[in-house]
Formats: structure tokens, sequence, C-alpha cells
């Protein structure tokens, strides 16, 4: 029986993982390439498996027009690669563009959102005197508002009282933003 170091056995399997993603390291640097620079830019290759090479692409018009020339591309892959690709797929799971950047960003807290006015000294809320009537309770809201607004920066267009925040990122009220939508 032969015993092996445990750095024999490691060595061992580093060498083995470098020989598997050899093949795929090659794809990546072919890509482009062999599909060209506007498929190259709606598509990554993700992974070989079983001698299937899995493509994610941005959209499902690329993943279809990209699958009718699949043997087209297998054949120039395979003119760089030691061992032979069986089959290309095609899809949309698994796409991340990397360059693409968010065009806008999600708030994690009300404080970061452009409406947000900060701790404004509201009118105190009298829950009885609300219930009693709509006119009451529309009375109330109306001076909360009033009260609210005070001292806010116009909207250029409609004149409202606007958080800066909207107008720093719309140049107009969040309403007269959505009309222009």
């Amino acid at each position: 029986m032969s015993w092996k170091s445990v750095n024999d056995i490691l060595g061992f399997l580093e060498q083995q993982a470098r020989w598997q993603e050899q093949p795929f390291q090659k794809v990546l640097h072919f890509w482009a390439e062999v599909v060209g620079a506007a498929a190259a830019k709606h598509t990554q290759p993700l992974v070989i498996q079983r001698d299937v090479l899995r493509v994610a692409t941005s959209s499902a018009a690329w993943a279809q027009n990209l699958a009718f020339k699949r043997q087209i591309i297998l054949l120039k892959l395979n003119e760089n690669l030691p061992n032979p690709l069986v089959d290309i797929r095609f899809s949309t799971a698994g796409w991340q563009n990397p360059s693409a950047k968010p065009q806008q960003q999600l708030t994690d807290s009300p404080q970061e959102h452009p409406s947000y006015l900060g701790n404004v000294s509201d009118v105190q809320r009298d829950d009885s005197q609300a219930l009693e009537n709509p006119q009451t309770a529309f009375g109330l809201w109306a001076k909360k508002m009033q009260v609210r607004s005070h001292g806010l920066p116009l909207c250029p267009h409609c004149q409202s009282p606007t958080p800066p925040g909207e107008l720093q990122r719309w140049q107009v009220c969040a309403v007269c933003a959505s009309k222009q939508f």
C-alpha cells in the first residue's frame, strides 16, 4: 500500500482543477472573436458541463438568434479547444451585465428618498377630532400640509411647494415629473 503526503494529494487536486478550467478559459478568450462584438456584449459564457457550454444572454431574442447559429459557433470554438464541445445552450438564466449601471437606485431608508422632508414639526394629531366628520379631518390634514410645506421651494412648472430632493432629481415636483412620462 502506497502512502502519499497531503501535499502530494493537494498538488494533484490543484493540477486537476486547472485542467478542468482550461477549456472554459480558452472559450472566454476567444468568445468575442467567435460570436462578434455585438453578440459578445449581450452574452456571457457561464460554464462547461459535460462538454456542453452554457451561455447567458441579455434577452430571449438573443438566445433564440444565437441558438440558430449554434452549429457555426460550435465549429469555430472547437477549432481552438483541445476537447471539442458537444453543444451550446443559450438562456437568459444567469445573465448579469457588469457594465450596465442601474438607471435609478432603490433607496434603503425613507431618509434617502427625494421627497423626504426630514423632521418637520407636525401639527399635533387628535384622532377624536378627525373622526367627527370628513370636513374636520380635511381641515386637520390641510393645516398639517400647510405647516409641512412652509418654506419649501416652489416647482417651476406648477408653483406648488416641492421637497428639494425632487427638484434636484427631476427639476420639477413629482406630479409634474410623472406627467412628463
